[in-house]
C-alpha cells in the first residue's frame, strides 16, 4: 500500500545496514543487538517473590518452571527506540537468525513491543538481494516450538549452575561454575590429560637405509622384518603402559646397531622380494558446517572457534557468506551450479564430474539443518575479486570456505601407491625392510583445496618417489642407520579436534561450540599452551567432585541424550514442562537433580583436592594454587607415660609447583625433585643507607619483590603487634629479576611513589607510581598513565605537565594512537585505535569499541572502525554491578505451531 511503513527488526547493526540496502524505502530496519530481556538475577526478584518457589532461581519449579524475565537496562534504551519505531510502522518483520536463539529473540520482542500491527517471520540463510526479496514474500509464523527448545536450554542451565556451582564453591574454591556442557568439556580435557599421566613409554629401535638399482636412483626403506618376525613399532604394537600387545619383536639398540654394522661391512646383495601397486583414490571433502569450519580454522589459519564465528558472523552479515551455523554439509542446487560453474572456468571442464556430487549430514534436527556454509550469491565471488572489501582475517576465512565449497564439486584425485619390500642377509639375520610412495596422476579437487589434519601420535611422514622395479632386481644397500624411538603419549586436545570430539560424542550444537571453548578457558579450567589445552589443576578437583557426586551429570552418553531432547522439543516431540520436571524432580530411573543435590552426604574438601604423587608425595589443589605436600620424620621424642624414645610426629612441608609445569609433566621423580630441591633462600641486597635495615629479593606467590627485614629487638609484641607499621614491601618491574635487582634499585622501589615535582600552577606535587592497572601519575585526584614502568623513575617534572596537559579520554598524544583516522560522522571528533590493558580499541573520545579477536589493528580501516563505534553505541552502556531493575515476568501466552503466513 502506497506510504505504508514497515519495521524489520534483525539482530545486528551490520545486518541491519546490509538488508537495508536490499528492501528499499518502504521499509526501516533496525536492530535488537541480541536479546532484549533474559533471566532476573534472584537477588534483584521483588520481596514478595524471593522466598518463593521463584526465589531460588528466578525460576518457579514448583508451577510449570515459569521463568520470570526482566529488560535489562543497556537495552531498555534500544525497546524504548524500537517502540518509537513500532508507532509508525503499519506491519513488523521479525529477521532474526533461523535456529533456536533467533527464534526466542523474535518471541522476547513480540512479548515486550507488544504489536498492534500484522506480525511476520521473515527468515533466510544468507544475505543477497535474491534471498532478502524471497524471504520478504513468504514470511511464517512464530515457531513456539523452537522458542520452547531455547527456553528450556536456559532453564536447565540455570538449574544446573546455580544447584551445582555452590558445592564447588564451598568444597573447591570461590569463583567456579558448573554447567551441562562445559563440564563435560572439560572432563574430556582431564581425562585426555589423566591417561598422560598414567601413561609409560615404551622404547624401540628401527634401522633406515638406501637402496639403488643399477644406474637408478636411491630410495630410503624402513626395516619392517627380522628373520620373518614383525618389528614392533608405536602404539600399534605397544600399549599405554609400555608393555607389547602384538607377537612382534621388540628391536633393542644392540640388534639395530649390530644389523647396519653387518649391512656396513658385509654389503649384502639386496633384491626386489615384492612390488605391488594399488590405485589411489581421494575425494574431496564435504562443504563446511560449523564443526568442520571451526576444526579446519584451527588448523590452517591458527583461529580460535571464538574467533572463526567473530570473522565468519561479520562475513555472514555483510552479505559474503551463508549462515554460519549449521550442522549440514548440502548445497542447494543453485549454489551447487554456482560451484560447478566456477571450478569448470577457473580449473578446467576435466575436473568437474558429470553428476554433481551431494552432501548429507548426521543431524537428527532437521528445523535448524540450514544449507552449509559457502559463498552467497549464485556466483560466488573470487576471494581476489574481494581483496580490499574484506579485513585480512576476513580474507584469510573467505578464501577457505570458497576453497572448500568449490572443491567439493570437483573430481577425485587419483593416482596409484607402490609398496615395495627389499630382502637381505647381514650379519646371519633375514631382514626386510619396506618403502611406498605415492604418485597422483590427475589432482582433481586439489588444485583447489586440501583439507588439514590433527596430530597423529604415530605419523612418520614415509613417503618415497620410487624408481621403476621389478620384481627379483638387485639392488645396492647404503647408508644404515639405526634410530631409538619412544612412544608418544595420546596428544593433547586442540581446539580443532575438541570440537570434533564434542560433535562425535553429540555434546553441544552448532552455536554453542565456540561458547563451551570460551567458558573452559574464561573459567582457567583450560589454558591454551601454543594449540594444546592444558587442565589446570583445580580442573582435576572440579571435574573429580562432579565425577563422584554428580556423575550422570558429567556423564558423556547422559549429556548427549540431553542435547537430543532438546532437539525433540524443538522438533515438536517433547513437552518442556515435563521435561523439565523430570530433570529437575527426577522419574523412573531417574533421581533427578533436586534430590541428587539435598542427598550429597559429606564430602571430604581435602581428598577431593588431593592427587597422589607417590613416594610419599601428594599435590594439593589449595584456595592459592597447587602445591606439593611431603611427611617429614622429625626428632625422636620422650613419651610422658612411658618414658621411652619414640618416633615424633612427622612434619609436613609445602613445596609451591613451577607455573608453567603441565600436569602430566608432575611425575614421581619430577615431584622429588622439586621437594628434594634446596629451598630458595632470600638473597641479600644490603643495608638500607637510612634505616640501616637489610633489604633482600624474594621470590613469592604473586611474583618477585624486594623487603625489609626487621631486626628481632625491634619486632613489637603483644598488643603492639597488632598495630605495628608492618615491614616495606615493593613488587619488582616487570623488566626486573630477583637474581640480578641491586641495592640502589631496591631501595628507589621501596621510596615509591616518587614525587616528580610540584605543579606550579596549583602548587599540587605530582608523583609517580604503580597500580593494580600500572604505571601512572597523580596529581591530587587527576591521573595519567605513564607508557611503562620504568617511566616511573625516568618520568621528569616537564614530562609529567606535558601529559596533564593532554585530556584524560580520548586524543592524548599523536604518539600514542596505533591508528588515525578523520572524524566520526555521529561525534564530529577523530577516531583513533588505541591500545588499551585489554587490547586494541576504537575510539572517537566518547564511545570506545573493542577490536574483536581476531583482527588485526592493521586490517581495520576507516568504514570498520566507524561500524564499530555504532555498533557499541547501539548495544548502549555496560550494565552497571548493583542496579535495581524493573522486572518485567514473562507473560504467558498461548502458542501455536508454526504454520505458513
Amino acid at each position: 500500500m502506497p506510504g505504508s511503513k514497515k519495521l524489520v527488526i534483525v539482530e545486528s547493526p551490520a545486518k541491519a545496514k546490509t538488508i537495508g540496502k536490499y528492501l528499499g524505502p518502504d521499509y526501516e530496519v533496525q536492530a535488537s543487538v541480541g536479546h532484549i530481556r533474559d533471566l532476573i538475577e534472584p537477588k534483584n526478584l521483588p520481596p514478595e517473590l524471593k522466598k518463593g518457589s521463584m526465589g531460588k532461581f528466578s525460576v518457579d519449579v514448583d508451577n510449570g518452571f515459569e521463568p520470570y524475565y526482566v529488560v535489562s537496562d543497556q537495552k531498555k534504551k534500544t525497546v524504548a527506540d524500537l517502540k518509537r519505531a513500532l508507532k509508525d510502522a503499519d506491519e513488523l518483520y521479525l529477521a532474526t537468525d533461523e535456529d533456536r536463539e533467533g527464534e526466542a529473540i523474535a518471541w522476547h520482542l513480540l512479548e515486550v513491543l507488544k504489536p498492534k500491527v500484522p506480525v511476520r517471520r521473515m527468515v533466510f540463510h544468507e544475505i543477497t538481494k535474491d534471498a532478502i526479496t524471497k524471504a520478504r514474500d513468504n514470511t511464517r509464523e512464530l515457531d513456539t516450538a523452537l522458542v520452547d527448545a531455547q527456553e528450556t536450554r536456559r532453564i536447565l542451565d540455570r538449574l544446573y549452575g546455580y544447584e551445582v556451582s555452590p558445592v564447588l564453591w564451598r568444597k573447591v574454591g570461590p569463583g567456579l561454575s558448573a554447567g551441562r556442557v562445559q563440564s563435560a568439556a572439560t572432563r574430556l580435557v582431564v581425562d585426555r590429560e589423566r591417561e598422560r599421566l598414567a601413561f609409560v613409554s615404551a622404547s624401540y629401535w628401527d634401522v633406515l637405509a638406501r637402496f639403488a638399482p643399477e644406474g637408478g636412483s636411491a630410495f630410503g626403506a624402513r626395516l619392517q622384518r627380522i628373520d620373518g618376525k614383525r618389528i614392533a613399532a608405536g602404539s600399534r604394537d605397544f600399549d599405554d603402559r609400555g608393555a607389547l600387545k602384538t607377537d612382534a619383536v621388540v628391536l633393542d639398540e644392540a640388534a639395530a646397531r649390530a644389523l647396519v654394522a653387518a649391512i656396513e661391512t658385509e654389503s649384502p646383495a639386496a633384491r626386489v622380494v615384492s612390488l605391488e601397486t594399488k590405485p589411489y583414490r581421494r575425494r574431496p571433502a564435504a562443504p563446511f558446517t560449523t564443526s568442520t569450519l571451526q576444526q579446519e580454522a584451527a588448523r590452517k589459519l591458527r583461529f580460535s572457534a571464538k574467533q572463526t564465528m567473530s570473522v565468519a558472523q561479520s562475513l555472514y552479515e555483510n552479505g559474503h557468506i551463508t549462515y554460519m551455523r549449521t550442522d549440514s554439509p548440502s548445497l542447494s542446487s543453485q549454489a551447487t551450479q554456482a560451484a560447478r560453474s566456477q571450478a569448470r572456468a577457473l580449473y578446467g571442464a576435466d575436473t568437474v564430474p558429470d553428476a554433481p556430487r551431494a552432501y548429507t549430514g548426521k543431524s537428527k534436527n532437521a528445523q535448524e539443518a540450514h544449507e552449509a556454509i559457502r559463498p552467497s550469491g549464485e556466483v560466488f565471488p573470487t576471494p581476489d575479486s574481494l581483496r580490499g572489501t574484506l579485513t585480512s582475517t576476513e580474507q584469510r576465512l573467505y578464501d577457505l570456505i570458497w576453497r572448500r565449497t568449490v572443491a567439493s564439486q570437483m573430481i577425485d584425485a587419483t593416482g596409484s601407491t607402490a609398496t615395495v619390500v627389499v630382502g637381505l642377509t647381514a650379519g646371519g639375520r633375514d631382514a626386510e625392510f619396506s618403502a611406498s610412495g605415492t604418485v597422483i596422476t590427475v589432482r582433481g579437487f586439489l588444485a583447489a583445496y586440501e583439507e588439514g589434519r590433527d596430530e597423529d601420535r604415530d605419523a612418520d611422514g614415509d613417503d618415497e618417489r620410487l624408481p621403476q622395479l621389478e620384481r627379483g632386481q638387485a639392488l645396492t644397500p647404503s647408508e644404515p642407520t639405526a634410530n631409538g624411538h619412544e612412544t608418544s603419549p595420546p596428544p593433547r586436545y586442540t581446539e580443532a579436534s575438541l570440537v570434533k570430539k564434542l560433535e562425535e560424542l553429540g555434546i553441544g550444537r552448532p552455536s554453542t561450540y565456540a561458547s563451551i571453548l570460551s567458558t573452559i578457558v574464561d573459567r582457567n579450567y583450560v589454558v591454551p599452551r601454543g594449540t594444546q589445552l592444558v587442565p589446570n589443576w583445580i580442573a582435576f578437583s572440579v571435574v573429580r567432585l562432579l565425577e563422584e557426586f554428580f556423575a550422570e551429570l558429567v556423564a558423556y552418553d547422559f549429556t548427549a541424550e540431553m542435547e537430543n531432547d532438546l532437539d525433540r522439543i524443538a522438533d515438536g516431540g517433547a513437552e518442556r514442562v515435563d521435561w523439565l520436571r523430570e530433570f529437575y524432580f527426577g522419574h523412573t530411573g531417574h533421581p533427578g537433580l533436586r534430590s541428587v543435590v539435598d542427598n550429597l552426604g559429606e564430602i571430604d574438601a581435602k581428598s577431593i583436592n588431593s592427587v597422589p604423587v607417590g613416594d610419599g608425595i601428594t599435590l594439593r589443589i589449595g584456595r592459592y594454587g597447587p602445591y606439593l605436600e611431603v611427611a617429614e620424620a622429625t626428632e625422636p621424642v620422650v613419651d610422658p607415660e612411658t618414658g621411652q624414645l619414640v618416633e615424633g610426629e612427622p612434619a609436613v612441608r609445602r613445596v609451591n609447583l613451577p607455573p608453567d609445569l603441565a600436569p602430566d609433566e608432575l611425575t614421581p621423580a619430577k615431584a622429588r625433585e622439586l621437594v628434594d630441591a634446596p629451598p630458595q633462600e632470600d638473597r641479600v641486597l644490603g643495608q638500607h643507607p637510612e634505616t640501616g635495615r637489610t633489604l633482600v629479593a624474594k621470590d613469592g606467590r604473586f611474583g618477585p619483590y624486594v623487603t625489609e627485614v626487621v631486626p628481632e629487638d625491634e619486632v613489637p609484641t603483644g598488643k603492639a603487634a597488632k598495630t605495628a607499621a608492618k615491614p616495606r614491601t615493593a613488587s619488582l618491574f616487570k623488566s626486573m629479576s630477583p637474581d640480578t635487582v641491586d641495592l640502589d634499585t631496591a631501595v628507589r622501589l621501596l621510596a615509591l611513589p616518587r614525587t616528580v615535582g610540584e605543579d606550579p600552577e596549583s602548587g599540587e606535587p605530582i608523583t609517580a607510581q604503580n597500580g593494580r592497572y600500572g604505571p601512572y601519575l597523580k596529581k591530587g585526584t587527576d591521573t595519567r598513565t605513564l607508557p611503562d614502568e620504568d617511566s616511573i623513575f625516568a618520568v621528569d617534572l616537564p614530562g609529567a605537565l606535558e601529559l596533564f596537559a593532554q585530556p584524560k579520554y580520548g586524543a592524548r598524544r599523536a604518539s600514542s594512537a596505533l591508528k588515525e583516522f578523520d572524524a566520526d560522522p555521529v561525534s564530529g571528533k577523530p577516531i583513533r585505535i588505541k591500545d588499551g590493558r585489554f587490547g586494541a580499541y576504537v575510539t572517537d573520545g566518547e564511545t570506545n569499541a573493542t577490536i574483536p579477536r581476531g583482527e588485526e589493528v592493521e586490517a581495520v580501516d576507516f568504514e570498520r572502525a566507524k561500524q564499530l563505534l555504532a555498533d557499541k553505541r547501539a548495544k548502549g552502556p555496560a550494565p552497571k554491578r548493583a542496579t535495581t531493575r524493573t522486572p518485567a515476568k514473562r507473560t504467558t501466552t498461548t502458542k501455536r505451531a508454526a504454520k505458513k503466513a
